[in-house]
């Protein structure tokens, strides 16, 4: 069979030429992956959610057209410092010193609740989740690496990038479009205190002071690696020199991706990343989540609707549904009524869903054109990845199921067969989303629907302690029973 990827020409935007690119991997159909994965020192907040539920999104469609997908995510659990400087405390060792716990019981705490988050958005676990902790020996021989070819120095038992000689032979700031003039206008001057040549300098390796609980032995003494050398190490060890695509979100253009560029380019002599993705960030009422301002909500919290933001709680699939129906590349409002829109909007793909299970064939097909309908969804899916368009046709199959389902359309066993199998792909396999499953309200119906049944055959049996002892039991539940003349109904205390 054919694979899919033979007959779609999928185009990406790739962030380090600023076009759209015909995705054409390195080594087909073997693709290489590598996401930026979270810090773990906090809860993983909905912004850092909505970048791998997209990139999630993109596993999904790389692997249903058929390509061999390794996907790489790290865990960054050492060297993040503080405001993501070279200074400071690192992040992690701060909350396990607040917590007055061992740095690894922060990583572990937070690393179980990122992956329980990301299950119940229903996002498949990369193909390897490497650990910044778990590569330090790599990491200092790709800071030797660096050294041995004149484009770092160790200070005081630090050791620093020289931006500007890299930049003689290489061009440090090729992602984020700014050229090294504009940087140094940019920054400060050093005080007599840096240890760095130039501001732009960034830390590879740095000295552990005698309070720094995150310390490991390396050629220059005790100390840490840099934020941005797991990345550079992690990415190549396990998807080679050069691999196919790199992402994370816009935020990490500058400074982490261009460190990561340089660092790639002066250890292996090539840019080691074909296509650089990035993905727009998600804001709450109009502004950016802050958890310094309040204006944030946890993934947990959206999921109960214990906030003070949302007038209930949303399904994961609600909310995986309402940031598929944007683009990954556009920022992307989160509201109480943009959320209300999409549920009403994925109910009605769910119910289309359910009814295209049981709808009867014909003859002939009236209503849609299934084959340039299929053409048409791969069309706009192929370029770059774009869901809200991809979900508008599935919403032009929900009216055409819905059409037949009432006798007003036709479609043909063949057809139908076409349009099931490519409805099933998309919902469940590249958007991930979930059948709602039956409600606790309408359990509780049923439930109580049952006893009111017992008790009314009580009733008809003149057994009238049984049926005032399931009316007095309920009672005891909170649940009131009233009769009347067209039933007993029933109401929650």
């Amino acid at each position: 069979m054919t694979p899919l990827y033979e007959k779609n020409k999928l185009t990406v935007y790739n962030s380090l030429t600023g076009n759209k690119e015909e995705f054409v991997p390195i080594n087909s159909p073997f693709v290489g992956m590598y996401v930026c994965g979270p810090t773990v020192y906090s809860d993983v907040h909905l912004g850092n959610c909505r970048t791998f539920i997209s990139f999630d999104m993109m596993f999904r469609y790389l692997e249903h057209l058929g390509y061999n997908v390794r996907y790489v995510r790290n865990i960054t659990d050492a060297g993040h410092l503080e405001n993501d400087a070279d200074e400071g405390e690192d992040k992690i060792a701060k909350k396990a010193r607040i917590e007055q716990l061992e740095p690894m019981e922060i990583v572990q705490q937070y690393t179980v609740g990122f992956r329980k988050v990301m299950s119940l958005f229903n996002a498949h676990a990369p193909s390897i989740e490497p650990t910044a902790t778990g590569h330090i020996i790599e990491q200092i021989e790709m800071v030797k690496d660096i050294l041995e070819k004149g484009l770092a120095y160790e200070v005081n038992g630090s050791v620093y990038f020289d931006v500007e000689k890299y930049n003689k032979s290489a061009h440090y700031g090729i992602l984020s479009g700014r050229n090294i003039e504009e940087l140094i206008s940019g920054t400060r001057e050093l005080d007599g205190q840096s240890e760095k040549r130039s501001p732009l300098d960034f830390a590879l390796w740095k000295k552990a002071s005698p309070s720094h609980i995150m310390r490991w032995p390396s050629p220059w003494g005790v100390g840490f690696p840099g934020w941005h050398l797991e990345c550079s190490v992690m990415s190549t060890k396990y998807l080679g020199e050069q691999f196919d695509i790199h992402g994370g979100g816009m935020d990490l253009k500058f400074p982490h991706h261009e460190c990561e560029i340089a660092q790639n380019h002066a250890t292996h002599g090539a840019h080691s990343v074909k296509y650089w993705l990035h993905g727009n960030m998600l804001t709450l009422n109009g502004k950016r989540m802050s958890k310094s301002t309040g204006n944030t909500i946890l993934p947990e919290e959206l999921f109960s609707g214990d906030n003070t933001i949302l007038e209930k709680g949303f399904h994961p699939s609600v909310v995986r549904f309402f940031m598929m129906q944007a683009h990954y590349r556009s920022v992307l409002d989160f509201s109480n009524d943009a959320l209300v829109a999409a549920e009403k909007g994925y109910i009605r793909l769910t119910e289309a869903m359910k009814k295209m299970q049981s709808l009867q064939v014909s003859k002939t097909t009236e209503g849609l054109d299934v084959a340039s309908w299929v053409d048409t969804l791969y069309g706009v899916m192929n370029d770059d990845f774009n869901t809200p368009m991809a979900i508008a046709q599935m919403f032009e199959a929900a009216k055409f199921i819905n059409g037949i389902s009432d006798g007003k359309l036709k479609i043909t066993a063949s057809d139908l067969e076409i349009l099931s199998s490519t409805m099933n792909a998309f919902f469940f396999d590249v958007l991930a989303l979930q059948l709602p499953q039956e409600g606790n309200a309408d359990k509780l119906d049923a439930a109580v629907q049952v006893l009111i049944d017992l008790r009314m055959g009580a009733r008809a049996d003149k057994n009238w302690a049984l049926s005032d002892e399931i009316r007095d039991k309920l009672a005891d539940g909170g649940i009131m029973l009233k009769d009347g003349k067209d039933g007993t109904t029933y109401s929650v205390e």
